[in-house]
């Protein structure tokens, strides 16, 4: 089973405003508008995309919290072997 390109487009509409990938968002709302989508829809699709991230980083926010409590200030953010480009 194959999705239509139009809804295909709106999903990665919404997936990139949950990832903050201005490009993407712009690159995947001009393919929805050629795919058939409307306006309406793909405002829908941001405001989902906008839901998702919010509900990501409140759930973030918790577990550094969390975490925060937990591990020595001394040890934390002194290993960069998660692969991150983080300067710090």
């Amino acid at each position: 089973m194959k999705l239509e390109d139009r809804i295909g487009e709106l999903i990665a509409v919404g997936a990139s405003v949950t990832t903050s990938c201005q490009p993407c968002l712009k690159y995947h709302v001009k393919k929805a508008l050629e795919s058939g989508a409307d306006e309406q829809e793909i405002a829908e699709a941001i405001e989902i995309g906008r839901m998702v991230r919010k509900g990501g980083a409140n759930n973030m926010d918790k577990f550094i919290s969390e975490l925060a409590q937990r591990v020595p200030s001394t040890v934390a953010g002194t290993n960069n072997d998660c692969g991150c480009s983080s300067s710090t």
